[in-house]
């Protein structure tokens, strides 16, 4: 099994972050007399607190695992983290959340009209939350608008849930809300 990328360059990345953390006491000279003075205790006191990072990490994904947000693989004689389906849902809210919303400069809106059969209920709850979280506003129950410059973001929701088929995307002129 191969390692998305993404993954693949986090766990790379904490990797090196580790061995030049490690290795980084041989290039840096003391800064402090104190340190002069008692490098056991400095070196006490680095190992200490790299060792309580270690820790934070661990039960950080020990959490992640916990709450199905990534799940642990073995691949080559190493362990790596992938990210659930879960998880890309929960990193694509939070992307949504932590983005910029601007007004549109045309004064235009954008509107979403959807039609989610009721088999797939979960896919149209799904959907209303990312509308929500873009805030977009409810006319009816499957028709939102939004004043915001947010087409590209509701593409790439309608993309990952496949709901091409039942949505439709509109640009219109006003709204009465």
């Amino acid at each position: 099994m191969q390692l998305p990328f993404t993954d693949k360059f986090l766990l790379d990345l904490y990797n090196l972050i580790e061995k030049i953390d490690e290795t980084a006491d041989s290039f840096f000279p003391p800064r402090t007399m104190e340190e002069v003075c008692c490098p056991e205790f400095f070196k006490l006191k680095r190992d200490y607190e790299r060792q309580k990072e270690r820790q934070r990490f661990s039960q950080l994904i020990y959490y992640l695992k916990k709450k199905g947000y990534i799940k642990i693989k073995n691949l080559k004689q190493k362990q790596g983290a992938l990210l659930t389906k879960r998880g890309i849902d929960r990193v694509l809210k939070i992307k949504f959340k932590t983005f910029e919303k601007k007004k549109r400069s045309d004064g235009k809106w954008q509107m979403i009209i959807f039609d989610i059969p009721e088999e797939k209920r979960n896919l149209r709850n799904l959907l209303r939350q990312n509308l929500q979280i873009l805030e977009y506003k409810i006319l009816q129950k499957s028709i939102w608008v939004s004043p915001y410059d947010v087409l590209k973001e509701t593409e790439e929701i309608i993309r990952k849930y496949s709901l091409d088929s039942y949505v439709k995307l509109f640009l219109i002129e006003e709204v009465k809300i």
